[in-house]
């Protein structure tokens, strides 16, 4: 049985975006499946998968804006500015407002440049650029233009920042924490990652990996598969 539509997944941590690929196409039986934007391994929330036909409209779905809910600690970067990364430097943090964190964050508000993070799913002449990384080499990246629509600081507990905001295709969340701590003279980088919303499409109408495990076979995962319709439907609102 083939099955046309999107399928709205909340990731868990661990897997990454890959693997939670497979598991649907064998579990189900599947011919083509896909996502729509990477989820780092410790990243939660929506993870859209395109089944069948729906692969088509893979990219413009991948284009849609996205909300994310992250945390920022203060005080150490990293190589792969999230946690999961070797400590590369540390520093002590500073005495901070709640001004002077409200004005750094402000700076990095509506057009900006981002330079991608080496550990990353970017490639450079086809070798992706996280596999070079784990081979100790460091390549130069072309800074991307990237937007941010709105941000909120959630809660501030110093070294601890819980933070929201609405970005555009190719954001890096790791490079924003990396960039913040930097410019707050501290370091910082990424601890936990999850996303809420991309496009239209939003995390509380996402089913659980363990949810759909106990389903028995394709019939019964169409019921919690959007179709085209409804895609299209929903684009547009």
């Amino acid at each position: 049985m083939e099955i046309d539509g999107v399928l709205l997944l909340d990731k868990p941590k661990g897997p990454t975006s890959h693997d939670l690929v497979d598991r649907v196409r064998r579990k189900f039986g599947l011919k083509k499946v896909g996502h729509c934007g990477t989820l780092d391994p410790a990243a939660t929330g929506l993870l859209m998968l395109v089944l069948g036909r729906a692969t088509k409209i893979q990219d413009l779905l991948m284009a849609e804006d996205k909300v994310y809910a992250g945390r920022l600690k203060l005080g150490e970067a990293t190589d792969s500015q999230d946690a999961q990364g070797v400590v590369i430097s540390s520093a002590p943090v500073p005495e901070l407002t709640t001004e002077q964190i409200e004005a750094v964050f402000a700076k990095f508000t509506g057009d900006f440049y981002q330079i991608p993070p080496m550990v990353s799913a970017l490639k450079k002449d086809g070798v992706p650029l996280y596999k070079l990384a784990r081979a100790g080499k460091t390549v130069e990246r072309e800074p991307r233009l990237v937007h941010i629509y709105n941000h909120t600081i959630k809660k501030i507990e110093v070294p601890l920042i819980d933070f929201e905001l609405t970005c555009s295709k190719g954001f890096y969340v790791r490079t924003y924490c990396h960039d913040i701590g930097a410019e707050l003279g501290c370091g910082g980088h990424l601890v936990e990652l999850s996303r809420l919303r991309s496009g239209n499409f939003s995390l509380d109408k996402a089913s659980s990996w363990e949810t759909l495990d106990a389903l028995s076979g394709a019939g019964e995962l169409q019921k919690y598969v959007l179709s085209l319709a409804e895609v299209s439907r929903l684009r547009r609102q």
